[in-house]
């Protein structure tokens, strides 16, 4: 079939099968005309953002264009992808496309924001095929590849607050896939510092999977703590003094920590947050699951600032401090489970120095956190 023809009815099908007009209104005037542009509200709660980029399933990504024969050439912070005989080029992610139009420079571009902050370009295309607003899917068409002459290509590009960077950060180029790694964006000063690194399943950091079972093919996990990195833990609540402490004669089920109305409550490892609505007694309540079958929950919030299914990092700002549910003053409530079980926090946090306990425990399928050495 002449290519002409391929790329006429290709053309024609995407037309019937894919959402053609979107709502612009969900980007100002600025973002539907500038390639490079700050996203609004991207650090707001925290300065630095963390994309697990191995936590992304198979069906939520695709590579821009299919083609055994495609050949890749990377050009500073660009990828130009020649096919060999494929036409169609498509969404890496999900996400919401912020412009599409024919720029003097990069001819028909398309730019896709997605929901885990990253944004993807996809230049000088023959045709367009979305528009802006309009919401697209992980291996949907979106374009007609097109180049410049008689040279087919699509230059492809990634971005995160409007900054492009290497691409081979996120992408295996050899294998066509996505890297088994985290992505790490710090912003001082309003410049940014991006680090891709690898996921080892030996880390020392505390990420589960909503659904994993840490004890799958062992009955015991030791965990040193004086091994976490200081990136991968942060106390709760910096600054703040115990108020009422574990236990006492009310059966105290939490540690409450104060410092002041409205104060930023930081995740204390990384993990996926389990639930995150009113609760009781608890007010807005939080609950995130880590590594090893440890929990952490946080209560009486002003305000929640995460959703049950979230996937956090440590530090992370999770919710402001409030009076809500049974409480007489702004503070947070903090308690620690492991399978289950409630444990005074004091067994892995040192509350007068707001950090870990410089210790070895044992966690244990039952719910047990033993103390192994000092």
């Amino acid at each position: 079939m002449p290519l002409r023809r391929a790329t006429f009815l290709l053309f024609l099908f995407v037309l019937t099968h894919a959402t053609v007009r979107g709502d612009e209104a969900k980007f100002t005037a600025a973002e539907r005309e500038q390639v490079n542009i700050p996203t609004a509200g991207l650090f707001d709660d925290s300065d630095v953002l963390e994309i697990y980029l191995s936590r992304i399933d198979g069906d939520a990504f695709c590579f821009p264009i299919q083609d055994k024969r495609l050949l890749i050439m990377r050009e500073g912070d660009e990828l130009k992808l020649t096919p060999g005989k494929s036409n169609a080029v498509k969404a890496m992610f999900d996400g919401d496309v912020r412009l599409s139009y024919k720029h003097p420079q990069y001819g028909n571009i398309i730019v896709v924001r997605h929901a885990n902050g990253l944004e993807t370009v996809y230049a000088d295309n023959a045709q367009n095929l979305v528009f802006c607003g309009a919401h697209v899917t992980a291996g949907q068409t979106i374009a007609i590849v097109g180049g410049m002459g008689q040279d087919r290509y699509c230059t492809f590009a990634v971005m995160i607050d409007g900054q492009k960077f290497n691409p081979a950060m996120v992408l295996d180029l050899d294998r066509r896939e996505l890297r088994q790694a985290v992505l790490r964006i710090e912003k001082t000063d309003n410049k940014l510092r991006i680090i891709s690194r690898k996921v080892s399943a030996e880390g020392t950091g505390l990420m589960a999977y909503r659904d994993e079972d840490p004890f799958a093919a062992t009955d015991a996990i030791t965990l040193d703590l004086r091994q976490i990195p200081a990136d991968r833990f942060s106390y709760p609540l910096p600054g703040a003094k115990v108020i009422s402490p574990y236990g006492d004669r009310r059966h105290h089920a939490g540690v409450d920590l104060k410092t002041v109305p409205k104060d930023k409550v930081l995740a204390a490892f990384e993990g996926v947050v389990v639930m995150s609505c009113p609760y009781a007694g608890y007010g807005n309540c939080i609950k995130i699951r880590h590594a090893c079958g440890l929990e952490t929950l946080y209560s009486h919030q002003y305000k929640n600032l995460v959703k049950e299914g979230d996937f956090v990092h440590a530090g992370q700002v999770i919710g402001l401090t409030g009076r809500t549910g049974r409480a007489t003053t702004e503070h947070l409530h903090f308690e620690l489970y492991c399978q289950g079980r409630r444990h005074d926090p004091a067994r892995l946090f040192d509350h007068t120095n707001h950090k870990l306990k410089d210790i070895t425990v044992v966690i244990t399928k039952s719910g047990d956190i033993k103390t192994i050495t000092k």
